[in-house]
């Protein structure tokens, strides 16, 4: 992207299925309106577990929407890419193209817990004889990446990134690099259903999950109450294209991505993460070409632990500057929870919106700040928004910035 000769990636195609909304419209209203949707956990086998809220996608019924032949074979965190593949795809309005030139992308970071969960119970309960012939590739975290592939007939360059939460700026990174190398097209993006309970009893390793029963205390991020963040299931899915050949076919140019950078910085705790994430930020600026200055809002990554969210602050300020005390923040997620791998994915639908309707939406449920940093509680603001820093790390040390900037046709009204 520093080269004025390169391909530049454009976002042409958004959808999404969240906790607070299914498809991008229902989506960005409740976002706006800063609707808070954690609440107990109401899956079956789950009662017993300590871990009692998350943000659930509810309603969803994935027969009324993926082909049978598809649904036998897949996961429910595959189920919401296939759907929300599918919006991005009608956003996009792609039309007829080689399927050579269409690639899909995706990041994983729990796979398919309650396709693996069923299966292993057949197996222990009633035999060998009672496991499906796809236990071995639904709950695999390349599954999504496969399905959607498969299912659309594209035959570009394809990829799963297999790494913690940061991994989902990481794949959209990586649909940049393949669209620099030549493809049209990348379907791209990451959705995750963690709460199955093989799944969540997995989770409960992490120093920075909730154990709050109370929804309204179980993920405060940047305040006093922080004690860790509610888990969540869903994503979003992104057609990003090469920005000339977008504008060829008069395709919507939502956003177009700037920049990224991504560092490591390992389990020791979180604060090396001020390090790597203010080096992430900073290689993603200068990938950019942009200055702190250039930046109107961030969507943060906002653990919800206090040496995480202080570590994140100082990050912030290691790698802005001044600007760091002055910019918008906000962390929606806060009010849907964090969706590992889908999060960051979410927060750049989010961003992309925001910048489409300038507005910046709230962080749900916070309001008693403790860090220096312009976080927006309460209601969403007015505001001018062309250039937006998405922010994310993983639990298992990975650190990545992404820079989007506004796309043509913004609306003019929220």
């Amino acid at each position: 992207m520093n080269s004025s000769a390169a391909r530049r990636t454009v976002v042409t195609g958004v959808g999404v299925v969240a906790p607070n909304g299914i498809g991008a419209d229902v989506f960005w209203k409740a976002t706006r309106e800063g609707r808070f949707v954690l609440d107990r956990i109401s899956r079956e086998g789950c009662g017993h577990l300590p871990l009692t809220v998350a943000g659930e996608v509810r309603d969803f019924d994935p027969a009324a929407v993926v082909e049978e032949r598809y649904l036998v074979q897949t996961d429910r965190f595959t189920h919401f890419a296939l759907v929300a593949a599918d919006q991005a795809l009608a956003d996009a309005a792609l039309g007829p193209t080689s399927t050579f030139g269409v690639g899909v992308t995706t990041a994983s970071c729990s796979g398919g817990g309650e396709f693996g969960q069923r299966e292993l119970q057949n197996l222990w309960g009633k035999g060998p004889g009672f496991v499906g012939p796809y236990q071995s590739i639904a709950w695999f975290y390349a599954a999504t990446t496969g399905q959607i592939s498969i299912r659309g007939g594209f035959k570009g360059p394809c990829a799963v990134l297999a790494n913690d939460e940061a991994g989902g700026l990481d794949a959209l990174a990586h649909a940049v690099r393949t669209i620099r190398r030549g493809t049209d097209a990348v379907v791209v993006g990451a959705a995750e259903a963690p709460l199955a309970p093989y799944s969540m009893v997995c989770q409960l390793g992490y120093d920075a999950l909730s154990l709050a029963v109370d929804p309204a205390r179980a993920y405060l991020p940047f305040t006093s109450a922080a004690r860790g963040f509610a888990p969540a299931e869903g994503g979003a899915m992104f057609v990003v294209e090469e920005a000339e050949s977008a504008r060829r076919r008069g395709a919507r140019i939502r956003a177009e991505v700037l920049g990224h950078g991504a560092t490591f910085t390992g389990t020791s705790g979180w604060g090396p993460s001020r390090h790597g994430l203010a080096r992430a930020i900073r290689d993603a600026l200068a990938e950019a070409e942009c200055g702190p200055a250039d930046i109107d809002v961030v969507f943060a990554d906002a653990l919800g632990t206090p040496e995480a969210d202080h570590a994140e602050v100082l990050a912030l300020s290691d790698a802005l500057g001044a600007r760091a005390a002055r910019v918008p923040v906000t962390a929606p997620k806060a009010g849907i929870g964090r969706a590992y791998c889908g999060a960051p994915m979410l927060d750049c639908a989010a961003a992309i919106l925001a910048m489409e309707h300038g507005v910046l939406p709230p962080t749900p449920g916070v309001f008693d700040v403790c860090h220096d940093l312009d976080l927006v509680t309460g209601r969403a603001r007015s505001a001018e928004l062309r250039t937006a820093l998405v922010l994310s790390r993983g639990l298992m040390g990975g650190n990545a910035a992404l820079v989007l900037r506004r796309g043509d046709g913004h609306p003019d009204t929220a």
